[in-house]
């Protein structure tokens, strides 16, 4: 449990860096990003397929097709749109709507099991809707009206990308937890290849009209991007994940999500050069904490139980 929970860790501070990489590349575009990064993932994962380690074999064709298909709307998909989200909204509100994940997988998990009393919730979801209200209040009555515009349109990709992740994350942990389950490099190589190919079939809309830097130091900068989002993100990031997802269960997993979150705005405001806003902090404390006491109501639920028969009235 303690590799699964590194594991989970590495990864959130390693995808922690969408949140601002689409702002270090500028002139280039976020598409531009998307596609060079993913066509490098696709094809460092078709490489390291020479080792048959990384073939995605002994898979039955459902899997195959699973994992592809979640390499292109868990990885390119989000990507495509939380990276929109932070040009229009900032460094803040995106990884705030994004980090929400957890709750919304336990959640899911609570319909589908009734494993918690939805009175127990009210608190950590009150919390996680008063953070976000308070930060997405201070953004909009600041912004002048165009800008409150862009915010909105931010605000709306980020639930678009918080939605593609819960559908990632919940079918992934449905297939690294199952008996038959493939090897996180497999599994990895198998979403890579997915990702890869999504990114190919939009490479000659990039080509068509590529950015074309004034300075060379853009495109020095877009290079090390690539470089460090394509393969140090993408593929060790994936890799880190799938061991989490296969070494933990959804609610201990999910929790590390907040990871991300914490990370990403770390390095958005580092960007920036600046402290948090009095709104900012408070809000993102709000839903942090809202966060984590929503994760441990369910990861305590879902703790193996004595073999007694509950008292009645006994959540």
């Amino acid at each position: 449990m303690f590799i699964g929970i590194l594991a989970g860790l590495a990864t959130g501070a390693l995808w922690g860096l969408s949140f601002v990489a689409p702002r270090a590349v500028v002139p280039f575009t976020v598409l531009e990003l998307s596609v060079g990064r993913y066509l490098l993932f696709g094809i460092i994962c078709l490489v390291l397929m020479l080792d048959a380690r990384f073939r995605p074999v002994g898979l039955t064709p459902r899997q195959r097709l699973t994992g592809f298909a979640l390499g292109a709307l868990g990885y390119f998909g989000y990507f495509l749109t939380i990276s929109h989200a932070v040009l229009l909204a900032g460094p803040v509100v995106p990884p705030l709507i994004a980090g929400t994940a957890p709750v919304v997988l336990a959640v899911i998990g609570n319909l589908r099991e009734s494993a918690v009393r939805w009175h127990r919730l009210l608190a950590p979801l009150g919390l996680i809707a008063a953070g976000l209200a308070v930060v997405n209040a201070a953004g909009l009555g600041e912004a002048p009206p165009d800008d409150a515009l862009d915010m909105l349109a931010g605000i709306g990709l980020s639930v678009a990308a918080l939605a593609a992740w819960v559908i990632y994350g919940l079918v992934n942990a449905v297939v690294m937890r199952a008996d038959g389950a493939p090897s996180a490099l497999r599994w990895t190589g198998l979403q890579g290849l997915g990702a890869g190919t999504a990114a190919a079939l939009l490479l000659p809309v990039v080509l068509r009209a590529p950015t074309l830097p004034t300075v060379p130091d853009d495109a020095t900068r877009f290079l090390i991007w690539l470089l460090v989002m394509g393969g140090v993100v993408s593929w060790f990031g994936t890799y880190c994940w799938m061991v989490a997802s296969r070494q933990l269960p959804l609610a201990l997993s999910a929790q590390l999500i907040v990871a991300e979150t914490v990370f990403g705005l770390g390095y958005g405001l580092a960007y920036e050069q600046r402290l948090p806003t009095s709104a900012e902090a408070i809000g993102t404390l709000l839903q942090l904490v809202g966060v984590v006491l929503a994760v441990a109501i369910f990861t305590r639920r879902a703790a193996p139980r004595r073999a007694v028969t509950p008292e009645p009235g006994i959540p």
